[in-house]
């Protein structure tokens, strides 16, 4: 009996480690675009505030009125407070303006945010990127 239980665990454990790359973590270049930039203007719908990335989801509103849902990937929680990003700066109903790089995929309102501002003037870049804007070495 002793061996049974022994053995369980042994293969639950064995179970639980094959998930573990499943949560590891993928570069910039990996997902998105950098030859894909985007501006958007809109208002904060929703904020994900969690690791590994934060999410911001804004609606942007086109020349005829159209509403698009937009979700703006960004850098750990740890990362953006650093920079300068803080939940209350990224409430519900703020107005924003971002440039971002799209999904690789062709995923149409999915983007990787390069900088923000806000409507008091202030802005927050968060590229690391080398000098010819190149992701290549952010592991963010």
């Amino acid at each position: 009996m002793k061996y049974k239980i022994q053995g369980t665990l042994v293969a639950a454990i064995g179970l639980l480690m094959l998930a573990v790359p499943a949560l590891a973590h993928h570069a910039f270049t990996a997902e998105f675009d950098v030859n894909k930039p985007v501006h958007l203007e809109g208002t904060i719908t929703k904020l994900d505030w969690i690791n590994p990335h934060v999410y911001i989801h804004i609606d942007v509103k086109d020349a005829n009125g159209k509403v698009t849902p937009w979700d703006i990937g960004s850098w750990g929680t740890g990362n953006c407070h650093r920079a300068g990003l803080t939940v209350e700066r990224l409430a519900v109903g703020t107005p924003v303006k971002m440039d971002a790089y799209r999904a690789k995929d062709g995923t149409k309102t999915l983007a990787y945010l390069r900088n923000i501002a806000f409507p008091d003037g202030s802005s927050v870049e968060l590229w690391v990127g080398g000098a010819n804007g190149n992701p290549a070495d952010q592991n963010r």
